[in-house]
Parts: C-alpha cells; sequence; structure tokens
C-alpha cells in the first residue's frame, strides 16, 4: 500500500581493496539476515590511461511479515580501477586499486502482497488499518529495524575497509552482541 524510503547512507573509499571479499562480505551479510540478494545490473567501462570504470546496482530483500517488506538498493560505482597482484602471506594475491562510492537506500513497503487492493472499499480499509492500527508499530519497530539494518551494513562494510573500529553503536539495539 505504502512504501517508505530511507535517507541514502554512503560509504567512499580509495585505495586497494579485494573486490571479492567485499562481495562476499556483503552477500554473507544479507545470508546472516535472511535477506534474497539479487545482482541487477553490471556496466564495465573501457579502461582509460587511469583505469576502468565499473558501476554495478543490488538488491536486498526480505518479507519481514506478511505485511511488511524491506527492501535495500545498493548502488556501486568505482572509478579508475586497476588490478594489482600483491605478495600476501607469501601468497601472491590479485587486489583492486581505485576509488569508489556505495550507497545504500532502503525502502519500507506495508501490504506486499496487495490484499487490501482488491477493491475501492478494501483499500479504504488498508488505509484505515494502517493509518490508525499498524502506525506505531510501522514506525517504532518495522522502520527503526530497517533504518539501523542499513547502518550496520555500512558499518560491516567500514569494517571491511578498516575504516572504524570493529564494532558499531547499532549493535545493540538489534539485540546483537
Amino acid at each position: 500500500m505504502a512504501s517508505n524510503k530511507y535517507p541514502p547512507i554512503r560509504v567512499r573509499y580509495n585505495g586497494l581493496f579485494d573486490f571479492d571479499g567485499l562481495y562476499a562480505a556483503m552477500t554473507d551479510w544479507a545470508k546472516n539476515y535472511g535477506y534474497l540478494w539479487e545482482e541487477e545490473s553490471y556496466k564495465h567501462k573501457v579502461p582509460s590511461p587511469k583505469g576502468a570504470e565499473q558501476e554495478w546496482l543490488w538488491f536486498a530483500e526480505k518479507n519481514v511479515t506478511d505485511y511488511i517488506h524491506y527492501k535495500l538498493m545498493i548502488l556501486g560505482h568505482i572509478w579508475d580501477m586497476t588490478e594489482v597482484e600483491v605478495e600476501k602471506e607469501g601468497k601472491r594475491k590479485k587486489l583492486t586499486n581505485g576509488r569508489f562510492e556505495i550507497i545504500i537506500i532502503g525502502t519500507l513497503t506495508t501490504d506486499w502482497q496487495k490484499k487490501w487492493g482488491q477493491n475501492k472499499f478494501s483499500r479504504f480499509l488498508g488505509r484505515m488499518y494502517e493509518k490508525y492500527v499498524m502506525v506505531k508499530e510501522i514506525e517504532t519497530i518495522y522502520g527503526d529495524q530497517l533504518w539501523y539494518r542499513m547502518w550496520n551494513l555500512q558499518a560491516v562494510l567500514k569494517k571491511f575497509f578498516d575504516m572504524q573500529t570493529k564494532w558499531h553503536e547499532y549493535k545493540r539495539y538489534l539485540g546483537e552482541n
């Protein structure tokens, strides 16, 4: 019936990173929290003297209840991308050098099964149900949970890039240790 979009959360990084490790960290996060991972699009632009450029769009979706649905849109853009071979612990490994930005946008959708959309009267009842019965749960339980999951994903990304401490302030809010 209604969709609530949350403001985007960004992660920017410049330097060496393991692209395969980044992808694995994000898909592991999605699996751990019961999200379905989908790769919508992938673009690789012809390399310039500075390097290649890539853009991708990924989605993580979850049916929380028969009424509430979460959808995370994850946009990625990498500039000046070059492959670099480094030696780590006696083994040669390919890493990616470049600068990138990841944008996480969350959407909470109610009545995702369209149970209240059969006719005019049921749509009216659905709006009343959402406005007077479910409003507090949507805002304080489900909305907050999605918002803090978005911050949790950002913390996982920052941890992967060693951009912050290994613990973040929202972890206890979500009931995690």
